[in-house]
């Protein structure tokens, strides 16, 4: 299976503090790969600089064959590369529909001043309304953003990267402070996306984790010491030592 992207030596630092400590990695096109590791290890760091949002140091990054290392984020999410965050970041003021077609008009490249006439636009709103049927809030289409439920507007996020034909998804703790059920509802989901795209996965709760992962890279003080099957990463001594069996996974 040929590697989508590719990382090579990435290193980045923050004073004396070295959050990305020479990382190389590889992700197989189609393959869900989960980043895991204790608090502090690097991981959004990392996503950060995948995504564009931080320049390394030092270090590579191929995206398809194109070295994308001086790229700037918009350019690579052109390019297919999709990003959620940590912390939901979507426009509460505006409807749940009203988000995804941004985010379709943003991979256009096109300007929020035309926001007014493009959001009767046709061309938007549909792909929108499939993003949103694909995570299931085709009925919520007209709610404000800001009355969703927690795990409706982590939803939300993920439709609207989604919405911009991501052929890479790095999704930053999709589960963060949901409940049970509404974890369960996002890992179903996820998992219909299996194969179709490729997923980058940042997450603590293990269940999440090795239901969806293909492969598992473990980050610790910036370094990944272990790459493999969801089965190979809990019975590698050195993780168990290093994260699984020294920390509860928030």
């Amino acid at each position: 299976m040929n590697s989508l992207l590719e990382i090579r030596g990435l290193t980045k630092s923050f004073g004396a503090l070295r959050a990305s400590d020479g990382i190389d990695l590889d992700v197989r096109e189609g393959e869900t790969h989960a980043i895991i590791g204790p608090n502090g290890a690097g991981k959004t760091t990392l996503i950060g600089q995948l995504a564009g949002g931080l320049r390394p140091d030092a270090g590579r990054v191929r995206f398809d064959g194109v070295d994308v290392t001086a790229l700037a984020a918009p350019q690579r999410a052109r390019m297919g590369l999709a990003r959620s965050f940590q912390i939901t970041s979507i426009y509460p003021e505006f409807s749940a529909l009203e988000n995804v077609m941004l985010a379709v008009q943003a991979r256009s490249g096109s300007s929020f001043r035309f926001w007014t006439a493009a959001r009767r636009e046709e061309a938007l709103r549909s792909p929108a309304l499939q993003a949103l049927d694909e995570v299931g809030l085709a009925a919520r289409a007209e709610v404000q953003a800001a009355n969703l439920a927690h795990g409706e507007q982590r939803a939300l996020e993920i439709a609207m990267a989604l919405a911009t034909r991501p052929r890479l998804l790095l999704l930053d703790e999709p589960v963060a402070g949901m409940g049970a059920e509404e974890t369960q509802r996002m890992i179903a989901f996820l998992s219909t996306l299996k194969g179709g795209k490729t997923i980058i996965l940042v997450e603590h709760d293990m269940d999440a984790v090795f239901s969806l992962a293909d492969r598992v890279s473990v980050l610790v003080y910036g370094r990944i010491i272990a790459t493999g099957s969801p089965r190979e990463i809990r019975a590698n001594p050195e993780v168990r030592r290093a994260y699984l069996g020294e920390e509860a996974p928030a």
